[in-house]
């Protein structure tokens, strides 16, 4: 067996990568981590990106990416509820399998939708709390109306990836396998 963790078959249905491909992951790990996301979880997330069938277990990342189960846990648990990653059950086993999705980003961004008006009600209750004519008043109300411009523009934007997806795999909306 080689000494590389990365060129060792890793498990049934995927295939191991090479050293380029853990340049990739590592290097859009860390750039998902500087843009905010946990370190953890942009590891577990990039290398699941760059599998073939999109598809990994626990052993796997922790093999591939040489860490603990618990922290695999940790980062699967952080990206399905920003929804990056669903969890799947193996058939007559009691392991889970994890997914990432063609569209993950897609979902990711649309549950944002849900968020920014959650947000919305909270910033009507601080804009009552400060009154809208204090400074605090006006910030907030900026805010309110900077966040509603961009859950307009969202939905807006959304469509308009569907029809460009659309159009660039020929009507073929399906995710590839």
């Amino acid at each position: 067996m080689s000494e590389q963790p990365n060129e060792q078959a890793v498990g049934p249905r995927t295939r191991s990568y090479g050293p380029e491909v853990a340049e990739f992951v590592e290097r859009f790990a860390a750039e998902l981590t500087e843009a905010g996301m946990q370190r953890m979880a942009s590891r577990v997330f990039a290398c699941m990106l760059a599998e073939d069938s999109g598809t990994l277990g626990s052993a796997e990342l922790s093999e591939r990416l040489r860490i603990s189960p618990a922290a695999v846990s940790g980062a699967i648990r952080y990206l399905s509820q920003v929804h990056l990653v669903t969890r799947e059950r193996e058939p007559g086993s009691r392991r889970e399998r994890y997914r990432v999705h063609a569209d993950a980003w897609y979902k990711a961004m649309a549950d944002r939708d849900a968020l920014l008006g959650r947000w919305n009600a909270t910033f009507d209750q601080g804009l009552k709390a400060v009154g809208p004519d204090t400074p605090a008043g006006r910030r907030i109300a900026e805010t309110a109306e900077f966040f509603d411009f961009m859950r307009r523009e969202l939905a807006m934007m959304l469509d308009r990836w569907h029809a460009h997806r659309d159009a660039v795999r020929g009507g073929d909306s399906s995710e590839p396998s």
